[in-house]
């Protein structure tokens, strides 16, 4: 059950704790599996990939069955209910308006000494969207990778996704989500042969040029080992919530946003830090009642038992400090003053502000990608978005005149580092006697 801690230095050692979670010497022990994993992949091909499907996922599939086919695709349609179909729509509608107010624009500057600078922005050629499964389908985690791509105006974009036991089955919510986000080329694959398979190709499956997506452990290490060859959107380890709350929160919405992040994965962290013990108490009691009837008690309670915690703390700034610290991927402003308290806060992946923001507007329909950094990384990355399947190329042209101006100085620096050629490129176009030549 949860623990309340209300020590400073205890409260930063078992945070510690948490964020390196997946550093720990059982992961560590998985990547060289990953390893040759990829490797395999990376030589036998679709023969690698239906291996391991067999082996990992105990599906038995065909090089013709990795690949979702449009009748499958069109019956899709068929096995859902009109709700869900227009949730999924709305939810389209609401993360595409949302991301194509993050579309960079090139630009180019025309300066008066002769000198035009700019950045010229393109879309990769191909991206790999990897959509995970087994525990859960996850049509909202289509929708939040595939249309940042679209957006981007990514050519063409494929997408991998775990089979099923039976038949290598996929779910038809997550069918539906792809198709009404544009993509139709959908393979059956999951875990670290995917990655694999996106990263350098097989016969069925192409190579692309980045690849996004959350995933459990092996992805994530896969994705690490083949960064290089293919770009990736973040090492998104298993989610995590920090909610900061004060004594006025209600502890059975606290209870429930806390649950709804340990029910994904048993190393889901849920953590709580509040200036009310009163809270606390409440809490942990409120989170034990939610726990008797849920459908997936024992894998949250084990996300619970081993990354789930309460801090009690003096003052709201305290909270923030180490929250700062933790830089959670979802942070719960759960206060009677969140944008005041907003201010304090330096580092997280998305941040819900208020009673009646709990993190599952961001999960499902607010608009923002919910793919997040995990694990420490919002200190120094962002949200997937358009950004991340685009990359951006520097426009530099100088006149015959701004070059004999500024070649000099030039040829001072190239010098200073010994680099001759360097030197020589600029003097030979503005020395009268060789420009002619």
């Amino acid at each position: 059950m949860l623990r309340i801690v209300t020590d400073r230095t205890e409260a930063e050692s078992e945070l510690k704790r948490i964020a390196d979670r997946t550093h720990d010497a059982s992961v560590v022990h998985k990547e060289a599996t990953v390893a040759e994993v990829l490797q395999t992949v990376r030589r036998q091909g679709d023969r690698a990939v239906l291996d391991y499907t067999r082996e990992f996922d105990g599906c038995e599939l065909t090089p013709e069955k990795l690949k979702v086919s449009g009748a499958q695709l069109d019956a899709a349609y068929q096995q859902v209910s009109q709700e869900l179909l227009g949730a999924i729509q709305l939810a389209a509608n609401q993360i595409e308006a949302f991301h194509r107010q993050r579309v960079p624009k090139s630009w180019v500057q025309f300066g008066d000494d002769g000198i035009v600078l700019g950045k010229r922005y393109t879309p990769v050629d191909r991206a790999g969207l990897y959509i995970p499964g087994g525990r859960a389908s996850y049509p909202s985690t289509v929708l939040m990778n595939a249309i940042p791509a679209k957006v981007a105006g990514v050519p063409r974009i494929v997408m991998v996704t775990p089979p099923g036991r039976e038949g290598g089955s996929i779910a038809p919510s997550v069918l539906v989500a792809a198709q009404e986000a544009g993509i139709e080329e959908i393979y059956r694959v999951g875990g670290s042969q995917a990655i694999a398979a996106l990263a350098y190709g097989t016969e069925t499956i192409p190579k692309v040029d980045v690849i996004t997506g959350p995933g459990n452990v092996y992805v994530m290490l896969a994705k690490k080992l083949a960064y290089g060859s293919v770009g990736i959107d973040s090492l998104a380890g298993p989610s995590e919530v920090l909610t900061i709350a004060d004594g006025r929160a209600n502890p059975a919405h606290v209870a429930a946003d806390l649950l709804a992040q340990a029910e994904h994965d048993p190393m889901a962290a849920a953590i709580l830090i509040t200036t009310s013990s009163a809270l606390a108490e409440r809490v942990v009691e409120a989170v034990r009642d939610q726990l008797s009837d849920h459908p997936r008690r024992e894998l949250t309670e084990k996300s619970i038992a081993h990354y789930g915690l309460i801090v009690v703390v003096e003052t709201l700034e305290e909270a923030a400090e180490l929250s700062n610290q933790f830089a959670p991927e979802h942070l719960e402003l759960e206060v009677a003053e969140p944008w005041e308290l907003l201010n304090s806060i330096r580092h997280a992946g998305a941040i819900f502000l208020g009673s009646s923001t709990p993190e599952a507007v961001g999960d499902y329909l607010a608009g923002p990608n919910h793919t997040l950094p995990t694990s420490g990384a919002a200190r120094y990355a962002s949200a997937l978005g358009v950004e991340t399947f685009i990359k951006h190329s520097s426009l530099i042209h100088y006149t015959p005149k701004a070059l004999e101006s500024l070649g000099g100085a030039i040829q001072t620096l190239a010098q200073a580092e010994g680099l001759h050629s360097h030197s020589e490129s600029v003097r030979r176009r503005i020395d009268p006697d060789e420009a002619n030549l």
